[in-house]
Formats: C-alpha cells, structure tokens, sequence
C-alpha cells in the first residue's frame, strides 16, 4: 500500500511540476521592454503543455507548446514607448507580470568603475550623490535589474535577480555611470529606460568571453577550468566564468545595446587585449542575435598605477582608442580629464555616463549638432622645427586657442621625448608642437603617461584621448 502511495505521490509531483509557468529571474514585476521590437520571453512549464501569453497592450494573444524539457520561448511584438502594462503567461493556471514598461533597455557591464554605485564605494564617492538620492522619485520610468556576482563553469539559464525602480534606494545600489547614461537618456528621448547591469569589480575581459570567443585563444589564454572537473570557485579573473554566470541568463532579453568600463585589470597585456575585445563583443553580437547592436565604452581614466610617469595605462588607453576601427558600430567615452591620481575609482561619474550617452544619442537615436566624441588623432606634417597634428571628429578645431598645453612631448630620429610647448596657433587654428632641444623632429606624444589631466579638448568641451604618432617599441 505505502508503494502505491508513493507511485501515486511521484505521479503527482511530475504532472504538477511546471503547473505554473516558471519565468526567469530576469522577467519580472518592473521590468522594461524594448518598445517596437519582437522581444522574446521564454520560460518552463509542463511538458508538452500550452502557454497562452497575453500583453496588456495587445488585442492578440500568443501561444506556445513546451518541449520535452518543458522549457518554452515566444517572441511578441511591443509598441511604441509606454506603460505601465502587464503579461498574463496562462498554461491552466495564470502568472502574471505587472507594472511593465516599454522603452529602451541596455546592457551595462565591466569592472569596479561600471560597478562602482551612485552611493559610492566606502570612504570613495560619487561626486553629487546627495541630491540625485534626495531627488530619486519612483515616478521616473528609470528601472534596474542587477545581476548578482556569481561563477559558472557552464552557461547558466537563469539568476536570481529583479527589477528594481527609480526610489532612493534602488538609485543608490546601481551603478553610477549607468545610471547617468540612462538619466541622460530619459531626459533626452522622454522614454523608459531599463538597465540590465552585471559587472564585478577586478574582472579581466577573459571572464567575460564565452569558450567559443575564447577558443581561439586557447594558447594565450587557459580555459582548461572549464573543461576539466574541478570546481571554479567564487573566482572572478577565471575565463568564461562571469559570461556563463553572468551574461549568459539575460541572453535571451532583447536589448538595444551594451555599455562597458573595463580595461584596468588587462594593464601590461594591452596587446591581447586588443585582440581580445574585437572577439568578445563578435561573440556577444551572435549570441544575442540581433546584429551589430551599439557597444559604446570607456576609455580607462588616469592614475597612478606602478608610477604616475611610467606608460602602461597609457598602452592599454591606446589600444582602445584603436578599436573603435576594428569594431563595427562602437564609440569611445574619453576621460583623460576626469582621472584621479590616487583613486582609480573617480567621483565624476555623470560625466562618464553623459559622454556614453552622447554616443548613443547620436549615432543610436540619430540626433545631431552636438559634439559626441572629442577630437581623435589622425596624422602629423612636420613643417621645419615643429609639428603640425591632425584630428578627426573635430569640425569647428580643437582648443583651448593660443593657450600653453602641458603633457606634449617630441622627439627626433634618435628616439628620444622631450617636453615641448603645445599651442592651437590663431592664425591657422592648428596644434603646433615644438622644443629647442629637438630642432628636427620626427614624432609626438600626447598625455602618453599614467596619470595626466587631460589639456586638449574640442569646442563642446570634450576631451582628446592619449595618442602618440610613433610605434617605437617603449620599455
């Protein structure tokens, strides 16, 4: 009798198992859509069953049947920016999501400077906090979806997490440069804004990559960890650990696009790192499957690192500022300015957010007659003693006019920087660079040090990145 009672018990279980639709972490109470997009929404339920999904905002519904595993995905259509809505998920018995948004929705990772929140770090702010938290009102369609720090050895497809909105305590624990860059938006646009935010502070770009974008890498980078074993650990410098934790769960979440900061902890390995982070946004690109989604990032910020004027940050900086060519529908934020000689967390971040919100502004959401970028280097024309320097993304000039720059350095054949005075000359409006102690020289750098604070911008008051014109090997 107990054996039929148990057989009977198991029966039960396994047909009431996915009764309920069960939604991913990342669906939830809260949450923003991307508007006008076919998003997807995916799931479990019974095997076998039927899923009814119902929008608020819909006349239709949508259905779906459940595989063996019992796992479904449905793709729906959202409207133009609005809300709040709901979505019924109805299998025989109903789950519904409430308070919905639809808007724009971004993807915000990296290390300590993404992850770095609006209430600050211990005994390092964030400068402005007190009136942005005072201010903070649930009514702002701003919302926050966090994903927790965990590692995995395999892709994950689910966390726990959830969707928290524009209060004061929800702005304080997301991270402040996002948060900018989504307020800089929703100012802008007057839409929603959602941000999926998943970052860990001393995280190298290889814990990010997936072990397919890793794969052809294997001889540079060990990903045996993930093949053999052994457990992982709580260890975030692991390759692959952070993708399957902790992108891989929100894979499935249409986005508009992603931001990142990342790049101190790959200082000294500037030259992998720039091939590694071509691959890694590919990667993310087909996985996601929505082509080539915008991917606008940080440039690293001065500081001090292993000495204020030896170069390591100002490689990897230069490594950044050269892949914006090598990848598709990118942007770099400069913060050549903003840098702090002793904290390499630094307290201006609305001007992080603000200048990634530029680039989404204008080369996303197709406004324009502002500036976005800040002056890039292009070339040199060395005209008797002195060299002229080129920019691009620099249409009314650079400046300050007629005004001393510091941080410029030329050097002749034999190799060797010296300081040298810098100034946009009136008459032509072009950057002059010269010394005494150079009179026929060859090459410049600019700010081509750790810790700078950056002296040439363009007219809207944005900042030149590092640059130098030469490829002589430095030591």
């Amino acid at each position: 009798m107990k054996k039929i009672a148990v057989i009977a018990f198991l029966a039960f279980i396994s047909t009431t198992l996915f009764a309920k639709v069960k939604l991913p972490g990342v669906l939830a109470d809260n949450m923003v859509l991307q508007q006008q997009s076919q998003v997807q929404l995916w799931g479990e339920a019974k095997p076998g069953s039927i899923v009814n999904i119902k929008p608020s905002w819909a006349k239709r519904s949508y259905s779906t049947t459940t595989g063996k595993d019992g796992k479904w995905i449905q793709q729906i259509t959202t409207p133009v920016a609005g809300g709040p809505y709901e979505i019924t998920f109805n299998d025989g018995e109903k789950t519904t999501l409430k308070n919905i948004l639809i808007g724009e929705v971004w993807f915000c990772s990296g290390q300590s400077n993404m992850e770095m929140p609006v209430q600050g770090f211990d005994r390092q702010p964030v400068n402005n906090i007190q009136d942005i938290l005072i201010k903070a009102k649930k009514e702002v369609p701003i919302r926050f979806c966090n994903i927790p720090r965990i590692t995995a050895k395999t892709p994950q497809s689910d966390c726990e997490t959830r969707w928290e909105e524009h209060t004061p305590e929800g702005v304080a624990r997301a991270s402040a440069t996002a948060y900018f860059f989504a307020k800089y938006l929703n100012e802008v646009l007057d839409v929603p804004i959602g941000l999926i935010i998943s970052n860990w502070g001393g995280s190298k770009v290889e814990p990010w990559m997936s072990i397919e974008a890793l794969t052809p890498f294997k001889d540079e980078v060990d990903i045996s960890h993930l093949t053999n074993d052994k457990p992982v650990g709580p260890k975030q410098v692991l390759p692959g650990v952070l993708y399957n934790a902790m992108i891989s769960p929100v894979i499935n979440y249409t986005i508009k696009g992603m931001i990142w900061y990342q790049g101190e902890s790959n200082r000294g390995q500037e030259e992998l790192y720039g091939r590694l982070m071509p691959a890694f946004v590919k990667d993310l690109r087909q996985k996601w499957g929505l082509g080539d989604f915008p991917f606008y990032y940080v440039q690293i910020a001065p500081f001090q690192y292993d000495g204020v004027d030896k170069t390591s940050s100002a490689k990897l900086r230069e490594v950044q500022l050269r892949n914006m060519n090598e990848i598709p529908n990118s942007g770099m934020a400069v913060t050549l300015d903003i840098g702090e000689k002793t904290k390499i967390h630094p307290a201006e971040k609305e001007k992080v957010g603000n200048r990634l919100a530029y680039w989404a502004l204008s080369k996303t959401y197709n406004k324009n007659n502002f500036g976005y970028s800040g002056p890039i280097y292009k070339s040199i024309e060395i005209k008797g003693n002195k060299i002229y320097v080129n920019f691009s993304n620099a249409p009314k000039g650079v400046a300050p006019l007629e005004t001393e720059l510091p941080d410029f350095e030329i050097a002749g054949e034999d190799k060797i920087f010296y300081p040298a005075k810098a100034v946009i000359e009136a008459k032509s409006g072009r950057l002059g660079v010269s010394s005494p102690q150079v009179p026929n020289p060859v090459a410049v750098r600019y700010a081509y040090k750790n810790f700078v604070v950056g002296s040439l911008f363009d007219v809207y008051g944005l900042p030149a990145s590092s640059f130098r014109s030469d490829n002589w090997e430095i030591k």
